[in-house]
């Protein structure tokens, strides 16, 4: 297997002289869209698209106090990039060649997103900021997260323009073999919680026409190894059709505890397959018909982690820009995070053939590529 081909990283640009706003996000937009950010995460803030009626909706979660995201104590990765290697690794270790490395447990005996000092608890670098594109960087050095060897440098650029939001991330690893997995970790609600009807996401639409077959999780959300089939109508079914409810399969009695947790966690929380796209093909399509919005993903990465908001349990506050008067609160199964990457714990799955592209060393360059372009359903 061909490793990708090195090239140059640019860490440090010139920031122009647009400086934050007073309360500390940085705005860049394009006509249809508005995007903030806070450099604590690599973190965007609020994302502006229109409506149905031509409305400015803000879809994505997040706190109105940005100086509130580096103490709240869930911490729940808001649009965040965790890294150096998302999602989950079992049992707290992994193996290169014949040594093994011990990470933080801190998902039961698992490790979640690297530990509790993955990427998305740094404030990176803003190093180009312009009207319409904003670039963070980010120098992780060796073992600051436990078991992650090598220091490892990192650039995000996001960028905005005619209602699309792009995202493309590289990252370099000069002294060590080591995994490299990142993502952007959206929760979306596309109503911005205003629907009077429901404060649920099981009425947004999602269709991933190249994502028949799954990863199979044991009951701590760990992939087991095998791949699953959703046949047309099953739980796991997103690809059969457009148009289908993330809740259509909310009636069965396996719905309430599928995703796993002792049947306590509902709805979603796994990766989907994408396979045998076309270049530059829609993967997923979510979709509200009460905004009437609707977000098409594009990328570069193998799969999508949907979660479907589980473990949000009313305590957290809605942004002023969200909810309605008697529904300030995020509850249950009430969004849907979206994250692009490659196989979770792939890692320590030799049988997916996807190690190789989860480990960057000297002379090797990591890329990842996303957008979400926003429309009308």
């Amino acid at each position: 297997m061909l490793r990708p081909v090195a090239i140059a990283l640019t860490l440090i640009g010139a920031v122009s002289a647009q400086s934050p706003d007073a309360d500390g996000r940085y705005t860049i937009r394009a006509s249809g869209i508005k995007a903030q950010f806070i450099p604590y995460g690599a973190t965007l803030t609020n994302l502006f698209v229109k409506d149905k009626d031509g409305n400015d909706v803000d879809v994505v979660l997040g706190y109105d106090d940005a100086d509130f995201y580096p103490i709240d104590p869930s911490h729940p990765v808001y649009n965040a990039i965790p890294g150096r290697y998302v999602n989950r690794i079992s049992n707290a270790s992994y193996t290169i060649g014949d040594e093994t490395f011990h990470t933080e447990k801190n998902d039961g005996e698992n490790t979640l997103h690297s530990g509790t000092n993955n990427w998305s608890f740094r404030t990176w670098d803003v190093t180009k900021f312009t009207k319409d594109s904003i670039t963070f960087s980010i120098l992780d050095k060796s073992n600051s997260s436990q078991g992650m060897i090598g220091d490892v440098y990192s650039k995000v650029t996001y960028s905005v323009k005619d209602s699309v939001w792009k995202i493309t991330m590289e990252a370099t690893s000069p002294q060590a073999l080591t995994p490299v997995m990142l993502t952007q970790h959206t929760y979306f609600n596309l109503d911005a919680y205003k629907d009077p009807d429901t404060e649920k996401v099981w009425n947004h639409t999602l269709y991933m026409p190249y994502s028949q077959r799954y990863l199979v999780n044991s009951d701590s959300a760990i992939p087991t190894g095998e791949i699953g089939v959703a046949e047309p109508g099953s739980i796991d079914d997103f690809a059969s059709e457009p148009g289908i409810e993330l809740g259509h399969a909310s009636d069965d009695p396996a719905f309430a505890g599928h995703c796993g947790a002792g049947g306590q966690c509902e709805g979603y929380n796994g990766y989907f397959l994408i396979e045998d796209a076309p270049k530059d093909a829609v993967v997923v399509s979510l979709g509200s018909h009460f905004s009437g919005i609707k977000a098409d993903l594009r990328t570069d990465q193998p799969g999508v982690q949907v979660y479907t908001c589980n473990w949000f349990g009313g305590t957290t506050d809605l942004k002023s820009t969200q909810g309605l008067e008697d529904r300030t609160t995020v509850g249950r199964s009430s969004c849907v995070a979206i994250e692009a990457h490659d196989y979770p714990d792939g890692i320590n799955h030799p049988e997916w053939d996807r190690k190789d592209y989860q480990l960057t060393g000297p002379g090797e360059t990591y890329k990842w590529s996303s957008s979400w372009t926003f429309g009308l359903v």
